[in-house]
């Protein structure tokens, strides 16, 4: 039986980041990663908010330092686009306290740096090995682990945090998973040479300085990623329910859709669906798509609770909202810069009230981000969002939002968000001037 104080499963960011942190604490800390870095994953657009939890962990500056080497692109904001309609937030001019600048990255690179850093802290990262059972019935949890050349061994920790992602690990083993009250949605995308910085004059509104998102012309419930990177790629995809992707699915001879879903074929799929919105069409026109498309299908999930006395989920291992709003790192950093702090209490042998101190504080922020994402879908937030009747105060709050500040408590949109939101919606519907309606916005009347 090996043993050590902490078992971290997953190397992605909320596993390196907590590693780092725990070994700023002096703890021996065992990451076992199932894949080997670096790895492709999605999620390639960070948040500001997200610096903040970096530098917490001593990460920051190895990402700074790479930089021009990975082609990381300067981001500052948000830029969206409807048909015709455009609309942009500067994440320079928002309410909250902290940075409002980040990057734009190729997650494989950015994770295997924080992985690699986290190493050099002192880490032990095994890459190749596969959690395949686990006891959480003792104080200090037993896992079983097969490594890549098919051995099984058992690893005993103080403490067990899962930092699988879309793994969900412990969710899985130990039966946590609950249904996600989200739609079921498809994404389908991939990373290309996007053909814009030779194009620029003929698209001014474009600022490769920002997120584009754009909402499909023709059904407002679908919209479009476009993440640039500083080398002149892009990644790129679209997100819908699945009746949206049916309408557009080859047919067979009966007229049914067929399975457009292999590999092969989902190419196909996309410009189809790319071609039915003129705008990002025109955009998009010398863009080169060389590298295959993948899909992700009934990505949102959530569980039964976050942590007992002897584990915690950390990321998208707990719950994952919807890719809109670019979310998941900076979830997946708040999440470990909360709960280390407590393992170090726990690992002192001092009580911690999890549901209390870790749970609901994180899903403060979480419940924020969940309920823009809702109104996006639901079209209130896009008539925020493209709105002209917005005055300054308004853009700050939402531009602080929106940079992923979610957990910032003097943000009158923090407290209420879905009932605050559904008003600023019908203010704006209403075209009401916003400088004497603004009260009604903060007691979210």
């Amino acid at each position: 039986m090996q043993n050590t104080d902490v078992v971290i499963i997953g190397a992605g960011p909320s596993g390196s980041s907590a590693a780092a942190l725990l070994r700023q604490k002096g703890y021996q800390v065992t990451v076992l990663e199932r894949q080997y870095f670096p790895r492709f994953s999605i999620g390639e657009s960070l948040l500001p908010q997200s610096m903040v939890f970096l530098e917490e962990a001593g990460l920051l500056e190895c990402v700074r330092e790479h930089v021009e080497q990975y082609a990381f692109q300067f981001k500052d904001g948000a830029a969206f686009l409807r048909g015709q309609q455009r609309s942009f937030y500067d994440f320079t001019q928002k309410s909250a306290e902290g940075p409002g600048t980040t990057w734009q990255v190729r997650r494989a690179q950015f994770d295997h740096l924080l992985a690699q850093q986290a190493e050099h802290y002192g880490t032990e990262i095994r890459y190749g090995h596969t959690v395949t059972a686990v006891d959480v019935t003792l104080k200090q949890p037993i896992l079983t682990v097969q490594d890549e050349q098919q051995n099984s061994y058992q690893i005993q920790a103080k403490f067990l945090l899962d930092a699988s992602g879309f793994g969900r690990v412990l969710p899985k083993l130990l039966d946590l998973e609950r249904p996600s009250d989200f739609p079921v949605r498809r994404a389908i995308f991939s990373h290309v040479e996007d053909g814009i910085t030779h194009h620029q004059a003929s698209h001014p509104e474009f600022d490769r300085n920002k997120i584009l998102i754009t909402v499909h012309e023709k059904d407002h419930r679908a919209w479009y990623w476009l993440i640039p990177f500083a080398d002149g790629r892009a990644s790129f995809g679209v997100v819908a329910e699945q009746d949206f992707f049916d309408q557009y699915a080859l047919k067979d001879p009966d007229g049914q859709s067929k399975d457009t879903y292999e590999a092969d074929q989902l190419a196909a799929l996309f410009q189809r669906i790319l071609a039915d919105d003129p705008s990002l069409s025109a955009l998009m026109a010398n863009a080169k798509f060389d590298t295959p498309m993948r899909t992700l299908v009934g990505y949102s999930a959530d569980v039964k609770h976050l942590a007992q006395d002897n584990y915690a989920l950390l990321g998208n291992a707990g719950e994952f909202l919807d890719p809109v709003f670019s979310s998941g790192v900076t979830i997946a950093l708040k999440s470990s810069s909360l709960a280390v702090p407590l393992v170090d209490q726990v690992l002192q042998g001092h009580a911690v009230d999890w549901q209390q101190q870790y749970e609901i504080p994180l899903r403060k922020g979480i419940e924020v981000f969940r309920a823009y994402v809702e109104a996006w879908y639901s079209g209130e937030f896009q008539d925020v969002v493209f709105s002209s009747q917005q005055n300054a105060q308004i853009r700050r709050m939402i531009a602080s939002l929106l940079a992923g500040y979610a957990w910032d408590e003097t943000n009158p949109m923090h407290k209420n968000a879905k009932k605050r939101l559904a008003t600023l919606a019908e203010l704006c519907r209403e075209g009401v001037n916003q400088g004497p309606s603004i009260e009604m916005v903060y007691e979210g009347t």
